[in-house]
């Protein structure tokens, strides 16, 4: 009894300071100096394809990889000062990779369909998040003590795509150990929305998100262990999905996930067109591919549609934003009249909590550990200087050291939100069946400005509580708010029913137009 006094009295606490200090932190950045241009909008041809387009025109010889990498070279070189998206090139290597799959392509020793069935990427441009493995590349994960280290090898599914003739451009920017949705670190600094450069681009994959988003790359590689792939993607008005738990290889990354961890770690695709996503995701899977079925043909009439346009009310986590309820309720009356109903799964509130309490990042300590001190790959972190933010990481790992030890203190009531976890898990399975997908919200706040989500740092539930289900789901956008930044929506369907969340979001982007270009009119 006592400790339910204490405990509400904290939240309460909690909730109020951290909406004060939001408050007074958007009043000061109001007075300070702004610049909310975008990018400059892409206008090149070459840069306004998709990966697969991009394929089948140099395999049929209409275009020259080499100018299709020159192209993207330049835009990178134009951009990035702008928005510090891409950390490490390797230019004068994807050129000559590009000038080899020419002298390729000129021999004909190939047609055209062997080369679109053993090479599907052949020449299309990709980028790299950091944190995961690029021979000869950076992989540092935002880490100044790692600032030295160079991958040796690829990761598993970088391997999978120069396999299938995708030409790497170069790695990007991720937040620290990949814990955080705001891609910001000591070692290379803050990515800024291609949108507006007064916002975040997500975490962890947010450099990939801003890449992409801004026509620097075609496609990249993600990862997502509690919406790293989803957020950027959102904030960044592109595409990404996360698959269904273990389907893609997650082989290569740092840090390395293990325990509980591994369950929740998903690679996935990012890109600026919604035919990229298929064909990205066979080749990064691998022979995995088979236990999915994206190649069945989908019938939107007989898909039975399922809304939910909040989390039903938590006190960590803020209030969705009415337009994105308004995008929701659109894309939703799309489907009218197969969408079954509006639902809200009875767990779905209190398992937010649970994500909260179980969050795969937060887990900092090591297992045997009783001293004052955590450590995080190496770092220590005393739990005052986690108090004071006086630790040598930049975001908020510190204070999530303080917040595991207070999610932890009632330890009967975890377990039963875990126990409560796991009857969601039944409940969507029943719900979704072969045949079900379900909209929700990909995030309760439109691209926030930068350091905002310090103050709010569990509006990642939204995208957290998939990752804990093993649920696969795709980000789609749903065009641009008032202000001129990405609105998007969440698609999830049953596991190994991802072909089902992947043919909606083709529906969804004829009817919004898809990836927008930053800056154009």
């Amino acid at each position: 009894m006592v400790w339910s006094v204490l405990e509400r009295s904290l939240v309460l606490l909690l909730r109020g300071a951290s909406r004060l200090l939001l408050a007074l932190l958007s009043l000061a950045q109001s007075f300070g100096p702004r610049n909310v241009r975008p990018v400059p909008p892409a206008v090149r041809p070459l840069l306004l394809l998709s990966g697969v387009e991009l394929a089948r025109r140099i395999r049929q010889k209409q275009i020259k990889c080499v100018d299709v990498i020159q192209e993207y070279i330049s835009r990178i070189r134009d951009v990035n000062p702008i928005i510090n998206a891409v950390v490490a090139e390797r230019f004068a290597a994807a050129l000559k990779e590009a000038k080899e799959v020419d002298n390729r392509i000129a021999e004909g020793g190939e047609d055209v369909k062997s080369l679109e069935e053993s090479v599907p990427y052949l020449g299309v441009p990709f980028t790299v998040k950091e944190a995961i493995a690029l021979e000869g590349s950076p992989n540092s994960s935002g880490l100044v003590s790692r600032k030295n280290v160079i991958a040796l090898t690829d990761a598993d599914v970088v391997t999978n795509l120069r396999k299938a003739g995708a030409i790497p451009l170069g790695v990007t920017n991720c937040s620290e150990l990949c814990m955080w949705y705001e891609s910001s670190n000591n070692l290379y600094g803050t990515t800024r929305n291609p949108y507006n450069v007064d916002r975040i681009v997500g975490g962890s994959s947010g450099g990939e998100g801003c890449i992409i988003a801004a026509a620097g790359s075609v496609m990249g590689v993600g990862s997502d262990i509690g919406g790293s792939i989803r957020m950027p993607a959102f904030f960044n008005g592109i595409y990404g999905h996360k698959p269904t738990t273990g389907l893609v290889p997650n082989g290569g990354q740092f840090p390395n996930a293990t325990g509980r961890k591994a369950e929740f770690l998903c690679t996935g695709p990012m890109c600026r067109y919604v035919e990229d996503l298929i064909p990205m995701l066979k080749v990064m899977a691998g022979p995995n591919i088979s236990k999915v079925k994206l190649d069945e043909e989908v019938f939107i009439k007989k898909v039975k549609f399922y809304s939910m346009e909040h989390d039903g009310g938590s006190p960590f986590v803020s209030k969705v934003d009415s337009e994105l309820i308004r995008a929701q309720r659109k894309a939703k009356f799309l489907f009218y009249p197969s969408t079954e109903k509006d639902c809200n799964p009875a767990m779905m509130p209190a398992t937010h909590m649970a994500v909260i309490t179980e969050k795969p990042g937060t887990h900092l300590k090591q297992p045997n550990s009783t001293s004052a001190e955590s450590t995080i790959c190496g770092l220590n972190i005393n739990h005052q200087q986690g108090v004071l933010m006086l630790s040598s990481l930049k975001s908020s790992a510190p204070s999530l050291v303080i917040t595991e030890d207070l999610a932890k203190a009632n330890h009967q009531s975890n377990v039963k939100l875990m126990n409560m976890s796991r009857n969601l898990q039944n409940e969507f399975s029943n719900l979704l069946g072969d045949d079900g997908v379900f909209l929700y919200p990909s995030h309760p706040k439109i691209a926030p400005r930068h350091h905002h989500p310090k103050l709010m740092p569990f509006n990642f539930a939204y995208t957290a509580i998939f990752n804990v289900l093993g649920l696969p789901v795709t980000q789609c956008p749903l065009g641009l708010s008032k202000d001129g930044l990405p609105l998007g929506i969440q698609l999830v369907a049953n596991h190994h029913n991802d072909h089902l969340c992947l043919r909606v979001a083709q529906h969804l982007e004829c009817a919004f137009g898809g990836w927008r270009n930053p800056g154009a009119p």
